[in-house]
């Protein structure tokens, strides 16, 4: 491993490569300032309008442009430089967030203000996600890879933990509209990160055919790969039926369980807990073999938790009950992401991930909020009105 290598443990092998820890430093950082604008969002719209509906509808309309442009950032990914492509999108995902925060600040923010953003994130995020994907393979070596995908993982979590948690207290105490600012702020740190690195000269890419070709060639390698094909069904089978609890934790939050936007910080943090451990616990290993167990084992526990969440009525036993959610959740998405990276040539990752992320994106949250708790108002209502203040 060399003696720069010795220096870290196993579980942080990659962490040896100068890249690939600022790209970590960076992203820790922005990550926790997406996950508060994210609670914040959420907050903001149930607050304005008291509609599961349109609560699904805002998580539908973040999460519908990365399934339908995926493939076409997957195959600019595979083109051109993915470092200059990150560094793009981190400086447009600046600009949306410190405009969310001036419209909310200035006390001018509308529903359709969110939608609209929530709409070009999604855009951003559809680019963004298919060259994260590359880059991670570019910055670390091919032995370290899938400790690089569990450490990012890792990443995410962590910060699904602290940014959920700061900012159900800011959303309780100063309004939304100081989480949004906060996360335009941290934007900064993950593009000083990218700038900071040393980066090779972009590889001359391969450009043949149209971009209609390249994107068709991407899901025809999908489709005709037995593994990773199984692997993206049962990813998306997850994603369709699993991941809009996400989405409704507002309404479990305050109309359920009684607890508000600390409530639902506190959620949100223990659902990233479980799946903070269950990244390091993926980071651990040395290889891939025996992976496609932890996809199976992972899915039954996700399951299986996500149902006795839904029938409990106790927040401490729903926030116990997220670790196991979010544990199982994360070990399936990352084991799938590293099988698929360890059977997929450079030449089509970006597409290849893009479809991946297509998979993962949470489909049919419009339906998934019409089943949303019955609008009983009362002591729920006096709370959501009490976090109202002047209307920011």
């Amino acid at each position: 491993m060399g003696p720069l290598g010795s220096k870290f443990s196993p579980i942080l092998r990659a962490f040896r490569h100068r890249n690939f820890r600022l790209f970590f430093g960076g992203q820790l950082i922005s990550m926790t300032g997406v996950w508060m604008q994210l609670v914040a969002q959420s907050w903001l719209v149930y607050r304005l309008t008291d509609s599961p509906t349109l609560l699904g509808l805002v998580g539908f309309t973040s999460q519908f442009p990365v399934f339908l442009l995926a493939p076409l950032g997957g195959m600019v990914a595979d083109r051109y430089s993915p470092h200059r492509i990150l560094v793009t999108m981190q400086a447009a995902g600046m600009v949306l967030a410190f405009l969310l925060a001036g419209l909310t600040l200035a006390g001018t923010v509308q529903v359709w203000h969110v939608f609209v953003l929530a709409a070009l994130f999604g855009v951003i995020s559809a680019f963004d996600i298919p060259a994260r994907q590359v880059f991670i393979a570019e910055i670390v070596s091919r032995d370290d890879l899938m400790n690089a995908i569990a450490l990012n993982s890792a990443m995410f979590n962590g910060a699904r933990t602290v940014g959920p948690a700061v900012a159900g207290v800011l959303v309780a105490t100063v309004g939304e509209g100081w989480c949004f600012l906060a996360n335009a702020v941290c934007y900064i740190a993950v593009i000083a990160g990218f700038l900071l690195m040393k980066v090779r000269p972009p590889v001359a890419r391969p450009r043949l055919g149209s971009a209609l070709a390249n994107v068709i060639e991407g899901f025809r390698f999908t489709g005709k790969t037995a593994p990773i094909r199984d692997l993206l069904l049962l990813l998306g089978l997850v994603s369709l039926m699993g991941m809009p609890h996400t989405v409704l934790m507002p309404i479990f939050a305050d109309k359920i369980l009684h607890a508000g936007p600390r409530g639902l910080g506190l959620l949100m943090g223990s659902s990233g807990i479980g799946a903070l451990i269950g990244a390091l616990a993926l980071a651990a290993r040395l290889g891939v073999r025996g992976l496609g167990s932890w996809v199976g084992y992972s899915c039954a526990g996700f399951g299986v938790s996500l149902i006795l969440f839904s029938l409990s009525r106790s927040f401490w036993l729903s926030a116990l009950l997220l670790l196991p959610v979010g544990f199982s959740m994360i070990v399936e998405m990352a084991a799938s992401n590293t099988l698929i990276q360890v059977m997929v040539p450079d030449q089509l990752r970006g597409r290849v991930m893009a479809v991946y992320s297509r998979g993962a994106v949470r489909r049919s949250v419009t339906r998934a909020a019409r089943r949303g708790a019955p609008s009983h108002r009362g002591a729920a209502d006096g709370r959501r009105r009490s976090t109202r203040g002047d209307d920011r």
